[in-house]
């Protein structure tokens, strides 16, 4: 089977879930109207044009031949089809050709992109995070300049960070840029560059990490530069591919090692202020962070459409294995991750339209790292439901699985935003954030306090357990912050987020059954039928019977979990 764009649960957590007063407040008049129809006509493109391409792109890989990249057949149409029905622009800004649609919609959107082909979706997503950097921190000139082809998708944008010695230790860079005149020049190698060079757009803008002569040591030094792969006279800059990986999956996605400067220097042009380019960097990975665990998401939806079909057309024992109770466990819990993952990854969404900054900084690691988790598991029990046919690559259950894999990795390693998590937004503001977060779960959990019935008190009882839990370890993290006994915050960051993001999904479900426990006792069944909504109900109880109850366990590494890390022996 290919990809079903799955507009319906879509829109049940834009509509049900978010709720369609809370999408009103973000004073976009048509939006309500525009979501059904927007999100199908996305779901033709995805299931029409990417999906097909997904198979045949991971078997061919893009091609290197000095310094040219040819990407795989049937991508230069894609993207033209992708690109002059508007898509690009979806979130961006109407000033320079964008549509202005909040995030909120455009998580949707792009979520089908990557599910249908994450190896094509990630030029966009890379593409979004060099808009985003320039219309915030470009002068007028480079937005003028730069913007409307990068919204309109007739250029790209890449994120030039990583260096052989240097992965995730920005401060370790050493490519350097020199002053040249009123410009500035780039000299160095980048690698693992996403789409760093291809045949599908007119232009490519690369965002550069660099270190001018006199910048101070460390990441307070670095400046960041737009090097374009064509100047404005339509010259060839002197910037070149000298090879692409051999990947474990993504093969279709060229993934570039970037040399600038070997004729003189790469022409550039400055981002904001001299040694100031890791915070303006940082404006494109705190995006990119949201649109990996959005891929998670994804990947995850097309690997459980994947076992679904192949489980209800595998006959064992007299009866397809759908049937078999194993794997139905195993069905619902790739059903319930995926469903969990998109409720948080468009949460997110909905408070970057909302403005609630502490929000969107709490939920991106959360987001990030548990989506992205997920996705592994989602796709690896993809491959156990299909048995040794999932091992066989002619299958595909093997391919999501392999693309999934990258997705813990990049963008900041899930031990980063585990990091980033306890220590910058944890400690920092002693807990405020995730407090807050709590707080505004009070009203829902309420609800199920008082919604009598079987299934509801029984997610009602472990829901409660599980945020008791997510209390009280964050209680731990900040008595250990208290104490400066940041190593042992350190070795236990990894429980933590993975306990926060359990609890958030938990919370997220939960709020799904009752808004569709509500429908049906309103008899609301018009948008949403009886069945759909009764599944919504049984997934929370899945998960809250299954999942949450490792959430104790969890709890309790995070309380006495440090001492063991730190005084093991390797």
């Amino acid at each position: 089977m290919t990809y079903s764009a799955p507009v319906l649960d879509m829109l049940f957590v834009l509509r049900a879930v978010i709720g369609d007063d809370a999408l009103k407040s973000l004073k976009r008049d048509d939006l309500a109207e525009l979501l059904e129809p927007v999100l199908q006509e996305a779901g033709n493109l995805a299931e029409g044009v990417l999906a097909p391409l997904n198979h045949s792109g991971d078997k061919e890989t893009a091609k290197w031949n000095d310094g040219d990249v040819k990407t795989a057949k049937g991508w230069k149409e894609a993207y033209a089809a992708y690109r002059q029905g508007g898509w690009n622009g979806v979130p961006f800004s109407t000033d320079f050709g964008g549509q202005g649609l909040p995030w909120v919609l455009a998580f949707p959107v792009q979520e089908m992109w990557q599910a249908a082909n994450m190896a094509f979706g990630l030029c966009p997503l890379l593409n979004q995070g060099a808009v985003e950097a320039i219309y915030h921190h470009g002068t007028d000139e480079q937005k003028q300049t730069y913007l409307p082809k990068l919204v309109s998708g007739e250029w790209t944008g890449t994120m030039n960070l990583t260096e052989p010695q240097a992965g995730s230790d920005l401060a370790a860079i050493t490519a350097k840029a020199e002053r040249a005149g009123s410009g500035y020049k780039v000299f160095g190698q980048k690698i693992f560059i996403t789409y760093g060079e291809h045949d599908l757009a007119d232009n490519i803008i690369h965002l550069v990490l660099a270190r001018l002569p006199d910048a101070p040591a460390g990441v307070k030094g670095i400046s960041l530069f737009i090097v374009p792969k064509f100047l404005a006279d339509g010259s060839r800059n002197d910037v070149k591919c000298v090879s692409v990986e051999h990947k474990l999956g993504i093969h279709a996605s060229p993934t570039c090692t970037m040399q600038f400067g070997d004729k003189g220097g790469a022409t550039a042009f400055l981002v904001g202020k001299e040694h100031e380019g890791i915070k303006y960097m940082f404006t494109m990975m705190n995006n990119a962070r949201l649109s990996v665990g959005l891929q998670g998401v994804a990947i995850a939806e097309r690997a459980t459409q994947k076992a679904m079909a192949y489980a209800a057309d595998r006959v064992q024992g007299g009866k397809p294995i759908i049937e078999h109770a194993d794997v139905k466990r195993m069905l619902l819990t790739m059903q319930a991750y995926t469903q969990a993952g998109r409720m948080l990854a468009y949460e997110a969404a909905f408070a970057m339209d909302s403005g609630d900054k502490p929000k969107v900084e709490l939920l991106t690691p959360i987001v990030k790292a548990w989506c992205t988790d997920r996705s592994v598991d989602v796709a690896s029990l993809g491959v156990q439901i299909h048995g040794g046919m999932g091992f066989i690559e002619e299958t595909g259950a093997a391919q999501y699985y392999r693309d999934a894999r990258i997705l813990p990795i990049y963008e900041g390693t899930n031990g980063i935003q585990a990091a980033d998590l306890v220590h910058r937004k944890i400690l920092k503001d002693g807990g405020a954030a995730m407090k807050n977060w709590m707080d505004g779960q009070k009203e829902l959990l309420h609800e199920l306090d008082t919604s009598h019935g079987g299934d509801m008190s029984m997610i009602s009882e472990t829901v409660h357990e599980a945020f008791d839990s997510l209390k009280g370890a964050t209680g731990s993290i900040l008595a250990m912050g208290k104490n400066e006994d940041l190593e042992s915050v350190s070795a236990v960051s990894h429980a933590y987020i993975s306990l926060a993001g359990n609890v958030m999904a938990g919370m997220a479900l939960a709020k799904a059954a009752l808004r569709a426990r509500n429908m049906l006792r309103d008899g609301n069944t018009t948008d949403f039928s009886p069945e759909f909504l009764k599944k919504k109900i049984m997934l929370a109880r899945f998960f809250g019977d299954h999942i949450l109850p490792h959430t104790s366990g969890l709890a309790r590494t995070v309380r006495v979990g440090g001492a063991s890390v730190l005084q093991g022996s390797l």
